[in-house]
């Protein structure tokens, strides 16, 4: 009689537990170092002074090194390899760093001076800046940008709010402007100072104060000499307090929003009207 052969089914190794803790560690690949790039660049000073000649410390500087976990002092010689005092070999010839009319050239072959003005060197975007075209492009693109919405939306404005946007910046000669004229210093405005003409363009106090303002030019309601009470043109009855430290026309605006100050509005609006 045959034997009965019997196949031992595979079972997948078993960890036992144990007393000891295994602690399994994954290396983190370790952050590689942005590749430099070769090439001609050029530092400008900041500002608009354009000296013959300036000249910015090449010795006697530091820089903290994160990784090493300390200052590492920096000096530009053209005989050596490396800005780090700690890594140079053999004698050191000190070369000078001089901006002539502005502005420094400095060559793809001398990348010590390159990475010691644009890595290292403390006075990196306080005394100078390097000149990058492709980021002054997004910055130009960023402001172009923000000029054609600016306008687009100047353009499509109500004369209401566009003279409301325009006290802000003219005061109260706007009263005296033909619409072509606020229409046109509305959009010159919008162009020249795009951030200021959208941030007051969604402001809903805007709007409030330049009500405020017209209805106290005709007389409807007014300012009292110390400021401290805006009163009804006819009969000096007081309408509302000024907060102490706060703007005549802005506290106006705020009080317009109240339940109170919403029928003061709606009473001045069909005067108005």
């Amino acid at each position: 009689m045959a034997k009965k052969q019997t196949k031992k089914a595979e079972v997948a190794p078993e960890v036992k537990a144990t007393n000891d803790m295994v602690e399994v560690v994954i290396e983190k690949p370790k952050p590689k170092n942005p590749k430099w790039e070769i090439k001609d660049r050029v530092y400008n000073l900041k500002g608009n002074k354009r000296p013959i000649s300036r000249m910015i410390k090449s010795a006697g500087i530091y820089w903290f090194d994160e990784e090493k976990g300390y200052e590492r002092e920096l000096k530009y010689c053209q005989n050596q390899r490396t800005p780090f005092v700690d890594e140079m070999t053999g004698d050191q010839r000190l070369e000078h760093i001089i901006f002539r009319n502005g502005s420094l050239y400095v060559e793809k072959s001398k990348t010590t001076l390159q990475k010691l003005l644009s890595l290292y060197h403390p006075d990196k975007n306080k005394l100078y800046t390097e000149y990058e075209p492709a980021k002054e492009a997004a910055s130009e693109i960023e402001i172009l940008e923000l000029e054609a919405d600016a306008i687009v939306i100047a353009r499509d404005l109500d004369i209401d709010m566009a003279e409301a946007i325009m006290r802000v910046e003219k005061g109260s000669g706007v009263s005296k402007m033909s619409s072509k004229e606020l229409k046109r210093d509305l959009l010159v405005f919008a162009r020249n100072n795009p951030a200021l003409f959208l941030e007051l363009a969604a402001d809903d106090n805007v709007q409030l104060r330049n009500f405020g303002i017209k209805a106290t030019e005709l007389g409807i309601i007014k300012l009292s000499n110390d400021q401290r009470n805006f009163l009804w043109g006819s009969n000096d009855r007081k309408i509302m307090t000024v907060p102490f430290d706060e703007h005549p026309y802005t506290a106006l605006a705020h009080w317009f929003k109240t339940d109170e100050g919403m029928e003061i509005y709606a009473n001045i609006e069909k005067r108005l009207n």
